[in-house]
């Protein structure tokens, strides 16, 4: 590739050496590298142009597999040439030699257990056959990929301007200008990256490994969503009005619709007595691989219902008069509610507004497999913001999105909030990333009576965007359906969770979250800090990054809320949420640079549609 003199690379072979073999084996070592059951030792081969793509993708399989707990490495061109292959150039003999090494290096990666992710022009079959051959000598997978874009797509990215040296004549033997790149002919997979998203590529990488038994089927990450098949409707239908019924709730209803679109993946139901105490006790599902759950999503329901429905095969879930789902294989079994709590949220408080809810519950549970007729629509004006995980991804897709980080709330966006989210909009470009996406995810079931109503939140969002405080051309603003809780850190894994099932591979968490004071003593109920901890502790989240909340208040210097610095604390002004309701009832502003106005405008007009209505 380059006309600087040729580097001495003509080495001597050792002599007089014996190949010692290793006392643990592939088996052993496969127990100890990560915890995904065995070994799954094997390289994949990246090949392709330069600016084909294959340093983008090496990376990027190499964060999505880690983040899923599988052990792998990726080894880059240019890092080789910075260390072990610096004293090669790029004549026919050099290139042959540096991709030997490199094989051979990728070679114990994968003994040791990794899948060593290999992103090398590598040019000439006959070079690659070696590659090939040495690791199949060593019983190890072998897979070659071509990253196939054309020279033309390659030129257009050129990111290090080597075509347009090799254009003018400055580099020598650039593969594809003057040096021939000899495709594969018959490569384990192709990669059409002029056509196709970085994430659609992984997703093919990830098939091709879960295809060979290098990687498991979970991997994958499929929304199991439980409605009935538009072909099946009108059977389910049919059959629902044959069925005894059993009345649910509004609360009951969100659940449903929570399971219906995937977001509690991989339940197939409200839980069963099995999983109910996999989730109080160990906050994870234990059969198959564990998966992070910490939250019961159960049907209470009463003794009298218990009595009638007990032993029956199916049973018709009603809703206002609609039968809206049936539940298969019905399993009932107790309600023991103050264990529950005690469990679940760290107190018994009956005044808790959620544990009341709880305790004022049926005596029973019922779980069983879901069928769900049809979308649930709530017909409030909000649908169009009720999109599910799998309607998530697709926009994600749209968006050519490399990186999506999740903010969860449920209170109005204040320009502290916006400081965050641009802020860590900002880190992710300089680690790389090209469009991040923010998923603005207000949670849209019951919350208690003194929070902002859905409806005036999403106005006050729309205002916040409006204003250009977001970029609306990077954020989607969807609505999380689950009800909220008030159960602190046990609810945001929950919360982070189910925005790993929609896609999001980042989650902004804040102060307190999910927390609220306690009804008697007015203490905050958790440690304000412990759900960012928590979260970053937590099993089965390996595969969402999170970033913890920088405090933030208001500087009176700027005239902008800023990131707190304790050196400088009166030059700062933390504006209660009790301060800014007050405010907002009163018709009164706050400071200018707190919200934007448009936003503060819809807030007080709520507060003061409150005491129009007292």
């Amino acid at each position: 590739m380059s006309g600087n003199k040729k580097q001495r690379t003509d080495l001597q072979r050792s002599t007089n050496v014996v190949y010692q073999a290793h006392h643990v084996s592939r088996t052993k070592r496969g127990q100890v590298v990560g915890t995904r059951a065995g070994f799954r030792g094997c390289v994949v081969w990246l090949t392709g142009l330069s600016g084909a793509g294959k340093t983008t993708i090496g990376f990027a399989l190499e964060e999505y597999l880690v983040s899923h707990a599988i052990p792998s490495y990726s080894l880059d061109g240019d890092n080789i040439r910075h260390g072990l292959n610096k004293n090669l150039g790029f004549s026919t003999t050099d290139r042959e030699e540096n991709i030997r090494r490199i094989a051979e290096v990728a070679k114990l990666f994968a003994d040791a257990g990794l899948v060593c992710i290999t992103s090398f022009i590598s040019p000439y079959t006959k070079d690659r056959a070696e590659a090939r051959k040495i690791l199949e000598a060593a019983g190890l997978p072998f897979f070659e990929v071509f990253v196939n874009a054309p020279l033309d797509v390659c030129e257009s990215r050129d990111v290090k301007g080597l075509y347009k040296k090799a254009r003018a004549g400055e580099i020598k033997g650039f593969t594809g200008i003057d040096s021939e790149y000899e495709k594969p002919e018959a490569p384990e997979l192709v990669l059409k990256t002029g056509q196709v998203t970085v994430n659609e590529c992984i997703q093919q990488l990830v098939g091709l490994l879960q295809e060979q038994c290098i990687v498991p089927a979970s991997v994958m990450e499929e929304v199991k969503e439980l409605f009935v098949p538009e072909n099946k409707l009108d059977l389910a239908q049919a059959e629902a009005k044959t069925l005894p019924t059993l009345q649910i709730t509004q609360l009951d209803m969100q659940w449903m619709q929570v399971l219906a679109e995937g977001w509690a993946t991989p339940l197939k139901g409200f839980m069963r007595e099995r999983e109910f105490l996999q989730v109080l006790h160990f906050g994870t599902l234990l059969d198959g691989e564990t998966i992070n759950l910490s939250v019961p999503i159960v049907l209470p329901v009463s003794s009298e219902n218990k009595e009638s429905l007990d032993g029956c095969a199916a049973i018709a879930l009603e809703y206002e008069g609609r039968k809206v789902a049936i539940l298969r294989n019905p399993e009932f079994y107790e309600h023991r509610k103050e264990e529950r709590c005690a469990r679940q949220w760290g107190t018994t408080c009956a005044k808790h507004p959620h544990i009341k809810m709880v305790m004022e519950s049926g005596d029973w549970l019922v779980g069983g497999d879901l069928e769900v007729m049809e979308r649930i629509k709530w017909n409030d004006g909000l649908d169009q913001y009720r999109l599910t995980p799998t309607e998530l991804k697709q926009k994600f897709k749209e968006m050519k999105a490399d990186a999506i980080f999740a903010f969860q709330l449920r209170n109005p966006v204040h320009n502290g909030h916006a400081l965050l989210m641009q802020d860590t909009k900002r880190r992710l470009l300089e680690r790389g990333y090209k469009r991040p996406v923010l998923l603005l995810h207000p949670l849209g079931g019951w919350t208690k009576d003194d929070d902002v109503p859905l409806a005036w939140r999403m106005k006050q969002h729309a205002a916040v965007l409006e204003e250009g405080v977001l970029d609306p051309n990077s954020t989607i603003v969807a609505i999380f359906p689950s009800p909220m809780m008030y159960a602190g850190p046990t609810e945001v894994q929950w919360h982070c969770r189910a925005r790993m099932i929609a896609g999001a591979n980042f989650y902004i968490v804040g102060r307190d979250p999910a927390g609220m004071p306690h009804p008697e003593t007015k203490k905050d109920i958790y440690e304000p800090t412990h759900g960012a901890k928590v979260l970053t502790m937590a099993p089965g989240l390996s595969s969402v990054e999170i970033i913890p909340f920088r405090v933030a208040a208001y500087n009176k210097a700027k005239k902008a809320m800023d990131f707190y610095d304790k050196e400088r604390h009166s030059e700062f002004d933390f504006i209660s949420g009790t301060r800014m309701r007050k405010l907002a009832r009163d018709g009164d502003y706050p400071p200018d640079g707190f919200m934007a106005p448009k936003a503060w405008k819809v807030l007080t007009e709520y507060y003061v549609s409150l005491g129009k209505e007292n």
